[in-house]
């Protein structure tokens, strides 16, 4: 159970010196610095940190803008350390998930964003209403017409819109994607994804093949990644799969490894549902010979 520090700053001429020593006088053993734009939430440094971060263990920032600059920003990180079992603190504000007291300030926050996103929907909605009285129809008069700048405008926006709701979820499956492919197969790469997912943020294999190729047009992805995977032998799917887990998080035990594969449903040599660590080794074991272990 470790302190795990997260420093970031946004622009070159900044340093994460101060809060590098403030997280260090907290008994952070580990201090990832990142130089990124708080609005940018496909932050690699954090990525890796929440990819890695195990049970037990807290994420420790200097003040919460660090982190995140939204409050569902804030919410979706921690609810990823909670799936993992571990917490999150900040030094300067008054939250720590490990303390009833800090649970309490985190239901408040999360209640309050519900709030103003219920009022945001009324006033909008009671503004369509007021407009429609008085005669004046919705909708952009160059869509109407079908204006050829128009619908490019509109294209655009959407295109903008669909890329910033992946960057929010990128650390979810583009380090997967990234070393995975196209060695293993897409049914394969997709269940690793979901495996720590809770189930309201699972892919489909159409969303992920969707979401991977505007990585790949956009040059954040390699094409190689869509090339067509190549035939495994039957005997080296479990081991490549149990491989796959392990080159996502080196620290991770056998038994989390067995919870993992029974979270993806994933059937043991002998086609049982339970996983045993003894079962777990030996295919780390074989995986290791056939050089699927980096």
């Amino acid at each position: 159970m470790s302190l795990i520090g997260y420093a970031r700053v946004s622009t070159e001429d900044q340093t994460p010196l101060p809060q590098s020593q403030a997280l260090k006088s907290a008994g952070c053993v580990e201090i990832h610095e990142e130089q990124a734009s708080g609005g940018n939430r496909a932050r690699p440094v954090l990525a890796r940190v929440l990819e890695r971060i195990g049970k037990g263990d807290t994420l420790v920032v200097v003040r919460i803008d660090r982190l995140a600059r939204s409050l569902s920003h804030l919410l979706e990180v921690i609810e990823r350390l909670e799936a993992k079992g571990a917490f999150f603190r900040s030094l300067t504000d008054p939250i720590d998930t490990s303390s009833p007291q800090g649970k309490f300030t985190l239901q408040v926050l999360g209640a309050a964003a519900e709030f103003e996103r219920a009022l945001i929907r009324e006033r909008t909605k009671a503004g369509l209403a007021s407009a429609r009285t008085k005669g004046r129809v919705g909708g952009n008069p160059g869509l109407r017409a079908r204006d050829p700048a128009a619908l490019r405008k509109v294209r655009l926006a959407r295109q903008d819109g669909y890329m910033e709701r992946l960057n929010e979820t990128a650390q979810d499956w583009v380090p997967h994607v990234r070393r995975l492919r196209p060695d293993m197969a897409w049914e394969d790469v997709l269940r690793i994804v979901n495996g720590p997912l809770p189930r309201e943020r699972q892919w489909t294999q159409s969303r992920l093949l969707r979401a991977v190729k505007a990585y790949v047009r956009d040059g954040f992805l390699p094409e190689t990644v869509l090339a067509r995977a190549g035939r495994r032998e039957t005997d080296d799917r479990l081991p490549a799969i149990v491989a796959a887990i392990r080159g996502a998080d080196p620290d991770i035990t056998l038994q989390a490894i067995c919870t993992r594969l029974e979270a993806m449903r994933e059937r043991t040599p002998r086609g049982r549902t339970s996983w045993q660590p003894s079962s777990v080794k030996m295919l780390l074991e074989r995986a290791e010979r056939l050089g699927l272990l980096g």
